[in-house]
């Protein structure tokens, strides 16, 4: 949806400066200035280039204006998800999914609405279909020999792609007795610890397929805790 996509891409923005800006600092010799702390302005005037002269005031101006860019950006934010949750408040009365995904321990408001928003408000016939859509159906690879998986498949939604990936660290965690859970944990002792990041990525197909089957036929996740009504 896009509410959910226009907030994904302002929270990308907000963490980065405008084009040019370090670099231009960095030729002027300034390396530790922090245009985002409290008291910036203070800083900026005291600020001088590495040979000890005063900034140019264009890039002074320039740097003056990115708190300013922050707050708009926060504010864009605040009020896409402002408009998320009326829009998730609305569909509670034709859709159970938002509410269903809340019940589960380890799922909070802000990814249960991103997963109905970005994926499980569509149709899908089987979990494959539900894996593609999310970016994290396996690859085979073969041989004459030879047949196994090398990888996931980038096709699908990007950004629903890499919002799993942190639910599912979260899952191990507060669904440590789930069976998810479990065969994350044996599959990483199995190899020693040394693909952990690719396990958890498997653990996020899993983990998405599981709750499509559980918001659209009431299969419960093996061994899942509830939260506590």
């Amino acid at each position: 949806m896009k509410l959910e996509s226009s907030r994904t891409a302002s929270g990308q923005a907000k963490y980065q400066p405008s084009p040019g800006l370090l670099p231009q600092l960095l030729s002027q010799g300034v390396s530790d200035y922090q245009p985002l702390r409290r008291d910036h302005r203070q800083l900026l005037s005291e600020l001088r280039t590495g040979n000890g002269r005063e900034l140019p005031q264009h890039l002074k101006a320039q740097i003056s204006r990115e708190p300013d860019r922050l707050e708009m950006l926060l504010e864009h934010i605040r009020s896409v998800e402002t408009e998320l949750r009326y829009t998730t408040a609305a569909a509670a009365g034709t859709t159970p999914i938002p509410q269903m995904l809340l019940s589960l321990k380890g799922i909070g408001e802000d990814f249960a609405n991103m997963l109905w928003a970005e994926g499980l408000y569509r149709h899908f016939d089987n979990r494959r279909q539900v894996a593609a859509y999310a970016g994290l159906a396996p690859t085979p690879w073969q041989s004459s020999t030879v047949d196994r998986e090398q990888g996931v498949s980038r096709a699908g939604n990007p950004r629903l792609r890499t919002a799993l990936i942190q639910p599912a660290w979260l899952w191990t965690r507060h669904q440590p007795g789930s069976a998810l859970t479990q065969w994350f944990l044996m599959r990483v002792q199995a190899s020693g610890g040394r693909f952990k990041k690719t396990i958890i990525v498997a653990l996020a197909r899993k983990l998405v397929v599981a709750l499509w089957k559980y918001v659209t036929s009431g299969v419960i996740i093996e061994e899942a805790v509830l939260k506590a009504v």
